[in-house]
């Protein structure tokens, strides 16, 4: 394209989910009680970790990661729409766009990457309880977390840089309610050839070798656990990394859903419903995973409550 046929722009407009002005309370009060019980349900697994000592082991450290991780992630999105609801404008600055799909691809590869580590600590645990303690010191603890924060730094930063050097025409309009980056590059009127690509390789590399990674550690733990003779033995190897096992299954399987469905339905407008379940559906429900079907977890929250819960 022609260097003056290139335009400036200031703003996008966030389209949502319905136009229909009845639905926009119902909407708001819907996203905005799930924000809250996301939020308040993620502090606590926090402060639960922090206040118990009980819980001041590696899993635990990972998972109050998690937990500010899912708080981060949902408040990259569900405010920005409540705002626009409350305020009946579908606008978002071209700045506040590009800031948006930053941090919300931080997050996402946040908490895909520690989704891995957490497999890996659970492999470690079942497989090696031996040496658990002097392999999950608190160094390599905090070394695998700040290696995951900086690929994840790296990878937004590479696809928000991407996204700067294209060009935007009439149409301006995102069928979504957060600047995705699929959507905002289909935007764009200059050849995105090569941010497909870098998308492409991306999501195999940095999507395909976490998977990797947990089918790994869990074959190794699965294999471990077989060799245990007897079934209370076996349970209770299984029940402590149960709680994980669910929330890698409900975060990819919503991930891989939201892929099928745009590519099954090629709608804009499904495909922002359907990305409800991973972007706030999922983080609301971890919380409720790891209190109910972690003791330890628990018993750290009747303590913070007092006894009362």
């Amino acid at each position: 394209m022609e260097q003056g046929n290139k335009t400036r722009v200031s703003e996008f407009l966030l389209l949502g989910f319905s136009e229909d002005p009845e639905l926009q309370p119902l909407i708001f009060g819907l996203f905005l009680s799930m924000y809250l019980v996301t939020v308040l349900g993620n502090l606590l697994i926090i402060l639960a970790s922090i206040s118990d000592s009980h819980l001041h082991m590696p899993m635990y450290f990972f998972l109050s990661n998690l937990s500010f991780v899912d708080i981060c992630f949902t408040s990259t999105s569900i405010p920005k729409m409540l705002l626009n609801i409350q305020t009946q404008s579908k606008a978002i600055t071209y700045t506040g766009c590009i800031t948006q799909m930053c941090f919300f691809m931080v997050f996402i590869e946040l908490d895909n990457f520690l989704l891995t580590v957490m497999a890996y600590d659970r492999y470690v645990a079942i497989c090696h309880p031996l040496h658990y303690t002097a392999i999950m010191n608190s160094q390599l603890c905090g070394s695998l977390v700040l290696v995951s924060w900086i690929l994840s730094l790296l990878h937004a930063l590479l696809e928000s840089l991407m996204v700067l050097r294209l060009s935007f025409c009439t149409n301006l309009e995102i069928p979504h309610f957060f600047c995705e980056l699929n959507q905002v590059v289909q935007l764009s009127c200059s050849d995105t050839f090569l941010n497909d690509v870098v998308m492409y390789i991306v999501s195999v590399l940095l999507g395909g070798g976490p998977i990797a990674g947990i089918l790994y550690s869990y074959s190794k733990i699965v294999s471990s656990i077989r060799k245990i003779s007897s079934i209370q033995g076996k349970y209770k190897a299984f029940s402590t990394c149960a709680s994980h096992l669910s929330v890698v299954s409900l975060f990819y399987c919503t991930g891989v859903g939201v892929y099928l469905s745009s590519g099954v339905t090629h709608s804009s407008h499904s495909s922002a419903i359907a990305s409800v379940l991973y972007t706030v559906v999922t983080p609301m429900l971890k919380p409720f995973i790891y209190s109910l079907r972690n003791k330890d977890v628990k018993r750290a929250l009747r303590r913070l409550f007092g006894g009362k819960l």
